[in-house]
């Protein structure tokens, strides 16, 4: 198969469209999750509970993100009816990612757990899903 300028172009632009929003997600929800760290800590979570630092949120925001991503494409490439799919399947795995939150909390397998902390911890999820979405449905529009 042979492949003209023009569609190496596109392919291209659409390519630096996704690692840049991509990239904006990330950033952008890192710099919003500090903020969140910040309540939490302002509120009475340990200011070293290392959920709440930023190597720890930073390193988990940036891993959400990219994980939705290749969730997205694969919907997106797979489901017959991906708007639907997607409109399920969020809000469904956005409330999954509440589980290891409440174990945490139930267990307190990590000391100076408490509950303003996985509150935070819940609220960074919601977050990086608030972000990530528009930014993956951005990225995968047709051109």
């Amino acid at each position: 198969m042979v492949t003209t300028a023009a569609s190496e172009r596109t392919a291209t632009r659409s390519r630096t469209r996704t690692a840049v929003a991509l990239a904006a997600a990330v950033v952008i929800a890192i710099a919003a999750n500090a903020v969140v760290a910040t309540v939490a800590v302002a509120s009475g979570a340990p200011a070293t509970y290392g959920p709440l630092t930023l190597p720890a949120y930073g390193l988990f925001t940036a891993l959400g993100v990219i994980a939705g991503w290749i969730g997205w494409t694969l919907v997106q490439r797979r489901a017959r009816d991906p708007r639907r799919t997607l409109s399920i399947l969020v809000p469904v795995v956005t409330v999954a990612s509440f589980v290891p939150d409440v174990l945490l909390l139930a267990l307190g397998f990590i000391p100076g757990t408490t509950t303003g902390a996985v509150i935070a911890l819940m609220v960074m999820h919601l977050v990086v899903v608030a972000v990530a979405v528009p930014a993956y449905a951005y990225a995968s529009r047709e051109r």
